[in-house]
C-alpha cells in the first residue's frame, strides 16, 4: 500500500490519505471543491465546484502518473439532486468514452457546506 499526495489539490480536512494505491488500483478520496491556492471553495455554483472537484481529482491521480483516462468507478455527492444536470454538464467535459462506472447521489450535507465532492478509483 502506498500514500499519495499532491499538492495541487487540497490537503485532507481529516484523518486521510487524499490517495492510496493498491493492487494496482488508486483509490481517491472524495475531492471537496476547494482550491488548493487559496483554500477556499471555487467561487459560483455546482458547476464551477464540480469543476475544482475534478480538477483536484485530477491532480492527485497525477501524483501517481495516472490521468482521468484510467478512472474507472467514480461516485458524486451532491447536496442536492436539483444540481444533477449542472454538474453533469461539467462532469462530461472531463471524461471522454468509454466512460467510468458512476454513481451519483444527494446527501443531506457535505463538509464544509459543499455542492458536490467526487471520488474516483483509477487502474494502471
Amino acid at each position: 500500500m502506498k500514500v499519495l499526495h499532491s499538492e495541487k489539490a487540497p490537503k485532507a480536512v481529516g484523518p486521510y490519505s487524499q490517495a492510496i494505491e493498491a493492487g494496482g488500483f488508486v483509490f481517491a478520496s472524495g475531492q471537496l471543491p476547494i482550491d488548493p491556492s487559496t483554500n477556499q471553495f471555487a467561487e459560483g455554483g455546482v458547476k464551477e465546484q464540480t469543476r475544482q472537484s475534478l480538477t483536484n481529482a485530477r491532480n492527485v491521480l497525477e501524483s501517481a502518473g495516472l490521468g482521468l483516462s484510467n478512472v474507472v468507478k467514480t461516485t458524486v455527492f451532491l447536496s442536492d439532486m436539483e444540481n444533477f444536470a449542472a454538474m453533469n454538464e461539467v462532469y462530461a467535459e472531463f471524461f471522454k468514452e468509454p466512460y467510468p462506472a458512476r454513481s451519483a447521489f444527494a446527501v443531506k450535507t457535505l463538509p464544509k457546506g459543499a455542492l458536490v465532492e467526487v471520488e474516483c478509483i483509477a487502474a494502471r
